[in-house]
């Protein structure tokens, strides 16, 4: 993302969405920085909790964002295995700033809609595809939307992210 686009916020996210005729549920909640900070507050959504981990290469020369359950540890060095990526870690906060226009704890595929350039690639643990109602920020952690697999969709054809189901090893 280069410096002369514009970051887009949630207002205008919900906006895009609604043209692109995705009108997802919208529930305001205080800030949660992690599925940990769900779990203390008690918060009982309809629909699949993800964790949204957003990971590079070795090189920091690819970079995906990888969603999975919320309560899955994810085997890393067997993931770099099986994807062919040398040596799978997780992207800086500056990294995840310049690619997906959010900060630490505001990820979620919805972040996406900044990656104009295509470089980072939308990657869903297999395990997801029996649910329904992904929990996903709208660029900000004070709020959540339950996209469905309709929606999940609509919204990756798009930006042009096509999902990549993976068996999504734990550890």
């Amino acid at each position: 993302m280069t410096a002369t686009q514009d970051i887009m916020n949630s207002e205008t996210l919900m906006g895009l969405l609604a043209g692109w005729g995705i009108t997802p549920p919208l529930i305001e909640h205080p800030p949660l920085h992690s599925c940990e900070d769900a779990d203390r507050l008690l918060l009982n959504r309809p629909g699949t909790r993800l964790k949204n981990l957003f990971l590079r290469d070795n090189y920091g020369r690819r970079h995906a964002l990888l969603l999975t359950r919320s309560d899955k540890q994810v085997d890393l060095k067997a993931l770099s295995r099986y994807v062919g990526w040398s040596r799978l870690g997780f992207a800086s906060a500056d990294r995840l700033r310049r690619y997906l226009g959010v900060e630490p704890g505001h990820v979620s595929m919805l972040a996406l809609v900044n990656d104009r350039e295509q470089e980072v690639e939308l990657w869903l643990d297999q395990e997801l595809q029996t649910g329904n109602d992904f929990h996903c920020h709208p660029l900000r952690n004070t709020a959540t939307v339950l996209l469905s697999k309709t929606d999940l969709q609509a919204f990756t054809d798009h930006t042009g992210h096509t999902p990549l189901w993976l068996p999504v090893p734990a550890s």
